[in-house]
């Protein structure tokens, strides 16, 4: 193992606090990917077994594939400890009775990405927001700029892209 991919391994996984979840895959994906363990995350491994009276080609394949289920089985291992390590205390209690790291991320999935309308209604929710922002007078145009800005990444994050002179326009239109 070189130096750099031992230093890799040392960094900690992005913790995720129930907040901006998505962003959080984002950088968790990227993570496990880079750990070599986002396989383990993806497919829910399990290992065949051998039927009764097998030939000496289901026997052989059985051994290799057994050698080979043993390294993903220590990867499953290792994804589902990340995970645990990925989480706050309070989110780690709801997913401790799960029994691999795949069925942990779906859990996570489901209850912090929500379905595809709760997506829309706050992107919608963003996008009203967006409009009727205006800047304040304590405010700098650089506080302003920063709050839209952020209104925008959230909604990139959301799967909408918003353009970059959509932005100009607004700050142009709103400071007084």
């Amino acid at each position: 193992m070189d130096a750099s991919s031992s230093a890799f391994s040392a960094m900690a996984p992005p913790v995720f606090d129930g907040e901006n979840y998505q962003a959080w895959t984002v950088k968790m994906t990227a993570f496990m990917e880079g750990c070599d363990l986002w396989e383990a995350v993806e497919e829910d491994y399990e290992e065949a077994l051998l039927p009764n009276n097998p030939t000496m080609a289901q026997i052989k394949l059985h051994k290799e594939n057994k050698t080979m289920g043993d390294r993903f089985w220590t990867k499953k291992a290792k994804a589902k400890s990340c995970l645990y390590d990925a989480v706050s205390p309070t989110i780690f209690i709801r997913i401790m009775r799960l029994e691999s790291a795949k069925n942990i991320w779906d859990y996570l999935k489901e209850e912090y990405e929500g379905d595809e309308k709760i997506r829309g209604m706050k992107v919608l929710n963003l996008l009203r927001e967006f409009e009727r922002l205006q800047m304040e007078e304590r405010e700098t145009v650089k506080e302003f700029a920063d709050r839209l800005v952020e209104i925008a990444k959230t909604n990139r994050v959301l799967g909408t892209n918003m353009k970059d002179d959509r932005l100009v326009e607004k700050i142009l239109v709103s400071v007084p």
